[in-house]
Order: structure tokens, then sequence, then C-alpha cells
């Protein structure tokens, strides 16, 4: 049995963490920098981390991604416990509320956050993973769902992508970490590209061709000088991933997804012993 307690507490610390101190592959590029408000950056993710104040104001939507062991037993639906760490995190620290109830009519604030987007994934074994992505509007605003003739080749697909950053990229605060979709269905494109921002910059697709095609998009989207803040000093996107899905004969969907340069996600891992 895994017990909601330790849920509770383990992913409370880290949403808490995530929002106040930045991320250690992030800190690397921003100690780097050199650019126009370097400085500023810098100071920053220092005094949020020493006052326990959130990196950015924009505290984000939650997204959970969660990895359900066959063998795993929980207390309550993980839904209810997802929803009741996000109200507290929330409500206890000085975070913003992020989320409105009804999309298109009132968008009356929730006044806790709530509700997360969950998704959730059967696995083998006994582990409960959920990794997070701590969702900022402006990043969130630059995702698109691309519908591509079948008949698409690489060079294509490639083109889709650059252009896309180059267009909108200086909107979402760059540098960018820049997640792909491909295959699927329309909505399974779009979750692979989330999916695929929980990963570590240095991660690469367990398949060489899609390996090979991360790191030639990272080199040409960087040529694209969009730099630090949309000011064209250092780098454009930390990282690029792909997830990569079957899809049927007549398709061939692609969704992209960025995260904003602070990158806030984390994840936990807990053994049903």
């Amino acid at each position: 049995m895994i017990f909601k307690n330790e849920i509770v507490e383990k992913l409370s610390k880290s949403l808490v963490e995530k929002n106040c101190i930045i991320n250690e592959e992030v800190k690397y590029f921003v100690d780097e920098y050199k650019g126009p408000f370097c400085e500023v950056l810098k100071e920053n993710y220092k005094i949020a981390q020493v006052e326990g104040i959130p990196l950015c104001q924009d505290t984000g939507v939650i997204e959970f991604f969660v990895f359900i062991g066959y063998g795993v037993r929980l207390e309550e639906p993980i839904t209810d416990t997802l929803n009741e760490i996000v109200e507290n995190v929330y409500s206890q620290n000085p975070f913003r509320y992020s989320v409105v109830k009804d999309p298109l009519f009132e968008r009356k604030n929730t006044q806790n956050n709530t509700p997360p987007i969950i998704h959730i994934f059967q696995t083998k074994g006994n582990n409960l993973e959920i990794r997070f992505l701590i969702k900022g509007g402006g990043s969130e605003n630059l995702s698109r769902l691309y519908m591509m003739r079948p008949s698409s080749n690489i060079e294509d697909f490639k083109r889709l992508i650059i252009e896309h950053i180059k267009e909108n990229g200086a909107k979402g605060c760059p540098p960018l970490h820049v997640g792909i979709g491909v295959g699927g269905t329309s909505d399974e494109a779009m979750i692979l590209s989330k999916l695929a921002l929980t990963k570590n910059f240095k991660e690469r697709n367990i398949e060489s061709r899609y390996a090979s095609l991360e790191i030639e998009l990272i080199k040409r989207l960087n040529e694209l000088k969009i730099g630090f803040q949309g000011l064209g000093k250092g780098v454009s996107v930390f990282s690029v991933h792909i997830e990569a899905f079957p899809t049927h004969i007549a398709t061939l969907p692609v969704g992209i997804s960025t995260d904003c340069y602070l990158c806030r996600k984390g994840v936990i891992d807990i053994e049903d012993r």
C-alpha cells in the first residue's frame, strides 16, 4: 500500500521547491549568460530561493503525468489526492491562483489553482511515478497542433518546427525547452509533446534517428538568435525532445509544446512495498 500521506508530503515539497528554486540545468545557462538583464535574472533566482518566493509571478497551472504500476494500491483515487495537494500548496504559499473555472463565459477564478491537468498511464511493476510541469500561460500559448500530410518528409517536418519557433518563440519567455509529439491521434500528439518536456535537457530519444533529429533541431533553432527574453543574446532553446507513437496510415499529427526559460518540472517515485 502507498499511503496518501507519503504522496502528499513528497509531492507538496517538490511543488514548492520547483516554484522557488531554480532548475539546476537552467541555472547553468543563466549563470553563463552575459547579455542584457543578465544580472537581474541571476538576482531574481537568488532572492526567490532565500525568501521562499516564486521565481515567476505566473505560478502556472499544474500538469501531472501519473504512471501507476498494476501492483500499486492506493488509499483513494489519485485524482483526489492530486487536487488536494495543489489546493493546499497554492493556498499556503505566496503563489498566484491562475485557474478559471469556466474557460469561455465568466472565467471566474477558482481561488485555489485547482483543478490541475492529470494524465494517467497504467504500467508494469509496483511503483507510482508522478511527473509534473508548472505551466505558465506564456509558453502554453505557443502550443500548436499540426495535421501534416502523411506524405510529408523529414525536411517538411523540420521546416514546420523551425518556422513555428521563429515566428512565436520570443513570446514564450525564452530560452525554451521544446517538446514535440509525433503520431498517434491529434490529442495523443499533444500529450506526447507535453510529456517530452518532463525530460532532462541531455536526455536523448532511445531511437537513434529521433535522437539525431533532436540534436539537429537544437542547433537549427539556436541559429535563429532569439536569445534570452527574445533579446538576441545567448541560447534560444535549451533542448528539444521528441516523442513518437504509431499513427493511422492517412495521418501525421505533430504537436508542439514549449516551456519558458525556468522549466519548472519535477518527479517523485514511490514503491508499493
